[in-house]
C-alpha cells in the first residue's frame, strides 16, 4: 500500500505538471505513455498467441502521433483507413504465418493505446482545454474512487465476475453517481460552461471510464495474467493504470468539439 501511494504521489503531479504547460510537454508525455502502453498490449498479444508486427505498428502509431501533434486532423482517417488495408494485406500475404486473429489484433494495437490516448492532446489543445484535461482527470479519478469505496462496502451483485470477480453493480452504480456528483462541484468552483455541459462530461466518464477498465480487465484475463506490465510500483502498467482514461478521452473530446467547448 505504501508502494502504491508514492508512486501516486509522484507520478500524479507529474501528470497533471506536463498537461498543464502544454505543447510539446503534452505531446512528450503522450508519447511516453501512448508507447509504453503499445509495448505492453503487443506483449499481451503475444501472450493470446498473436504474433506482433513490432515494426510496423510502431512505425504506424508514430505517424499517427505526428498528426495529432502537427495538428493535420485531415489525416488521421487515410491514416486509419490505410493502417486497416496495411494490416489486411499482411494477413493476405503471409497467412496462414499470420493469421486474421493476428492482423486484428495488429489493427487495433495502434488504434487502442496510442489513437486513444493522443486524445488528451487534443483535449489539452482546446480553448480552454487546460480545465477540460484536469476536468477529465478529477472525474475518472472519482469514478474508480467511488466504485471501488462502494464496491467494497455495499457490492453483493457481481457486474461481470468472468471479468473481474470484485467488480459489483453496487460498486459500479456509486462510481457512476460519483462522478456525477464531483461534476456539480467542479461546475459550482471552476465554471466558465453551462450545468450540462459537466452533467454530460461526467455521465460520459463515468459509463465509458468502467468500461474501459472491464476491456483491459478482460485483456489480461485472456493473456491469463495479473497486471499489464510492471513499470508503475504498486499499481502494475501503463494500461493498467490509464486505461479507464483511453476510453473516456476521445468521447470528452469530441462532446467539447460537436457542443463547441
Amino acid at each position: 500500500m505504501l508502494v502504491r501511494t508514492i508512486s501516486a504521489l509522484i507520478g500524479a503531479p507529474l501528470l497533471l505538471g506536463l498537461t498543464y504547460l502544454g505543447g510539446y510537454y503534452t505531446a512528450f508525455l503522450i508519447s511516453v505513455l501512448s508507447f509504453l502502453a503499445l509495448w505492453e498490449f503487443l506483449r499481451l498479444g503475444e501472450r493470446i498467441g498473436v504474433k506482433a508486427w513490432y515494426i510496423p505498428v510502431f512505425g504506424a502509431s508514430f505517424m499517427w502521433l505526428l498528426t495529432v501533434f502537427w495538428g493535420e486532423g485531415v489525416w488521421r482517417l487515410p491514416l486509419l483507413v490505410l493502417w486497416l488495408l496495411v494490416s489486411l494485406g499482411m494477413f493476405a500475404l503471409t497467412y496462414p504465418e499470420f493469421d486474421l486473429h493476428s492482423a486484428l489484433y495488429n489493427f487495433l494495437s495502434m488504434f487502442y493505446p496510442v489513437a486513444l490516448m493522443s486524445h488528451l492532446y487534443l483535449v489539452r489543445e482546446l480553448p480552454s482545454g487546460i480545465k477540460w484535461a484536469f476536468l477529465t482527470f478529477f472525474l475518472v479519478w472519482s469514478t474508480d474512487t467511488g466504485a471501488y469505496i462502494i464496491g467494497r462496502s455495499l457490492g453483493r451483485h457481481l457486474l461481470a465476475p468472468k471479468v473481474s470477480p470484485k467488480k459489483t453493480v453496487e460498486g459500479s452504480v456509486g462510481g457512476f453517481l460519483t462522478s456525477v456528483g464531483v461534476g456539480l462541484i467542479l461546475w459550482r468552483s471552476m465554471g466558465g460552461a453551462p450545468l450540462e455541459v459537466f452533467l454530460g462530461l461526467a455521465v460520459i466518464v463515468g459509463i465509458t471510464a468502467q468500461v474501459g477498465d472491464l476491456f483491459e480487465s478482460a485483456l489480461k484475463r485472456s493473456a491469463q495474467v495479473k497486471d499489464s506490465g510492471s513499470l508503475i510500483p504498486g499499481h502494475g502498467g501503463i494500461l493498467d493504470r490509464f486505461d479507464s482514461f483511453m476510453f473516456a478521452l476521445p468521447l470528452v473530446y469530441y462532446f467539447l468539439v460537436i457542443f463547441k467547448f
